[in-house]
């Protein structure tokens, strides 16, 4: 019993027996989200994907016209317009209610994965379901958003058509022969494209993609991502050409008071995102509340929608002119206050009671709101700070994203590309990393991951470098291997282990032969087998090659070959070249890197 050497690990797969995997060596050299020759075939189907989006993105805009045309004008029109242009008066409060029921009746009969804003419904799908959507929700969405929004439901197009996008990807993933990933980095590719379908904005929806969809940054997810959204984006020019989304005054490049003055702006903002986010679950706990079914929660909600409207009709329906208006400056002193509250109101009873609608464009008017008019406070009280009321609305708008969601990145992008601002980079990047900042610290899930953390998931909340692929079997393996001769017998080997003289405690052994080359590996579970002779060799009992690594072979590398062979010890062999055994590696000695890792975050500082 002494430790002899092995053969180089690239001739000695395959390994263990029965439940194998079907992985050859070629995918275990493979580097888990590198570039490929599938990669290229899972990106031509994201180009298609993007394409069939803004299709799917212009039709849900006509029928969103479409029935608001017939709920708040009584006539048959395709454009998008606001539902504040109607002659029904008080009626206006009824057409809310309408459309609640027609939601609620379709979500209950239909597909009860309408409901809500799309986005953590995604990420759910991704996390548990291995990113399968049903084909009724590609239909579904889409239909019972532009009824709830058209009726004047206070969401925008873009949550709708981002949950209909990664339904589309999902499906496409469902009806090919692809990998569950493959298959999510569809799904991500799809919503990120519908984002980019509605606001032209094919950067910051990769980074939507990214930062809430993708739970992985790699070259393999991002470049199918990145062609759904530029393919979206080129078919988006043709039908409305290349403008930017909210139009704006040019920013003057603001100075270092006004820089400073972004850090508490970012601050209210946080907080204010903070608190919008507990109301919406406030709500949504409150319905759940009621001894009604849930099928009538949308109606419920509408009431409210509808008297809001009535009292204030810019609350109704997508209101992208809302962000415009506060961004331009053309709304001033208690209108920026009446519309950013009653918005806040309508919108968190609505999308409380489980309608389909979305939370992109209601939580940017209420920022954009909320920033004008700080801007204007400061404007009077600090004038010397400079801090122009457009640019604290452009703040605010994206700053109540990026606290609401942790989207950080895609926030402040998203609000470069949809206003063509230079100037505004810097007062976003402090705003919007403040109220992130201030979110982190006073709420530890967001508007997106709420909902799914009460129901017992995990969300990844950030991303890491590997460190199996930065330790190397030499630093964790055990060096002193103890080894069996092929020509030993049972009866020898039994009567070993039964004296527990030192080495003989171990679960798996490396079996050698006379020059010390490794045969395979056996368990102290297989020697004591019943229908084992006593009287026949070690080499016998080895059906299959030993799957060995060496003293470089990273410990991502190492776990690969134990899951896909299902064993739980590899040899090390040198790495001279001599097939030398010199150690062992069991999945224990890899759990001890993530033991030092725990160590190291309880112990910083000290």
């Amino acid at each position: 019993m002494s430790p002899a050497s092995a053969r180089s690990p690239h001739k000695n797969l395959p390994v263990q027996p029965a439940d194998q995997l079907s992985i050859g060596t070629e995918d275990l050299n493979r580097a888990p989200g590198g570039i490929h020759p599938r990669t290229v075939f899972i990106l031509l189907l994201a180009l298609g994907i993007g394409v069939a989006a803004e299709l799917i993105a212009q039709l849900l805009m006509a029928l969103i016209g479409l029935v608001t045309h017939l709920s708040f004008q009584g006539r048959i029109g395709w454009s998008l317009v606001s539902p504040t242009d109607t002659v029904l008066g008080a009626w206006i409060i009824g057409v809310p209610i309408i459309g609640g029921l027609i939601v609620g009746v379709m979500a209950r009969y239909g597909s009860a994965a309408i409901r809500g804003h799309g986005i953590p419904e995604a990420m759910e799908q991704v996390l548990v379901n291995r990113s399968r959507i049903s084909l009724r929700v590609l239909f579904l969405k889409p239909l019972s958003a532009a009824i709830s929004i058209g009726t004047g439901g206070p969401f925008g197009a873009e949550g709708p058509i981002i949950a209909t996008g990664g339904a589309l990807g999902s499906v496409v993933g469902q009806w090919i022969s692809i990998t569950p990933n493959e298959r999510k980095v569809l799904l991500a590719a799809g919503a990120a494209a519908g984002m980019a379908a509605v606001f032209g904005t094919p950067l910051s929806a990769m980074m939507l993609a990214i930062e809430l969809l993708l739970f992985e940054f790699s070259p393999a997810a991002l470049l199918p991502v990145l062609a759904a959204c530029v393919s979206a984006e080129i078919v988006r020019t043709l039908f409305v050409g290349a403008t930017p989304f909210f139009v704006m005054p040019p920013l003057a490049w603001p100075q270092a008071p006004a820089l400073l003055a972004c850090v508490p702006l970012g601050a209210v903002v946080g907080l204010a995102a903070v608190l919008v986010t507990q109301g919406v679950y406030a709500v949504e706990d409150a319905f759940d509340h009621l001894p009604v079914h849930w099928m009538w929660w949308p109606a419920i909600g509408a009431v409210a929608v509808g008297l809001i409207g009535w009292w204030q009709p810019r609350t109704l329906g997508v209101g992208y002119g809302n962000i415009t208006d506060a961004l331009s400056g053309n709304l001033l002193g208690p209108a920026l206050w009446l519309l950013g509250a009653a918005k806040l109101v309508s919108w968190t009873i609505a999308l409380g009671s489980g309608t389909s609608g979305g939370t992109l464009a209601p939580l940017m008017t209420i920022g954009a709101c909320l920033g004008a008019a700080l801007g204007h406070i400061s404007a009077v009280m600090f004038p010397q700070l400079g801090l122009s009321p457009n640019l604290a609305a452009l703040v605010g708008m994206a700053a109540i994203f990026a606290g609401s969601s942790r989207a950080l990145f895609m926030s402040v992008i998203f609000a470069l590309e949809t206003t063509w601002q230079v100037a505004g980079l810097l007062p976003l990047l402090i705003g919007c990393g403040t109220a992130f900042l201030v979110s982190s610290l006073l709420m530890r899930q967001t508007i997106m991951t709420e909902k799914i953390s009460r129901r017992g998931l995990h969300v990844p909340h950030s991303y890491q470098a590997d460190p199996l692929t930065q330790a190397r079997v030499s630093d964790y393996a055990s060096l002193k291997p103890v080894t069996l001769l092929a020509t030993q017998s049972v009866a020898e080997v039994r009567a070993w282990l039964d004296t527990h003289a030192p080495g003989s405690y171990h679960q798996g052994y490396a079996v050698v032969d006379a020059n010390g080359a490794a045969l395979g590996v056996i368990t102290r579970k297989s020697l004591y087998g019943a229908d084992i002779d006593a009287t026949q060799q070690l080499g016998s009992l080895v059906r299959d090659p030993a799957v060995c690594v060496n003293m470089e072979t990273t410990l991502a590398e190492a776990i690969l070959k134990l899951s896909a062979h299902d064993i739980g010890r590899l040899p090390v062999i040198a790495s001279d070249g001599s097939g030398r055994v010199v150690g062992m590696l069991t999945r224990s000695d890899i759990l001890a890197l993530w033991r030092e890792r725990l160590l190291d975050q309880f112990q910083r500082g000290r």
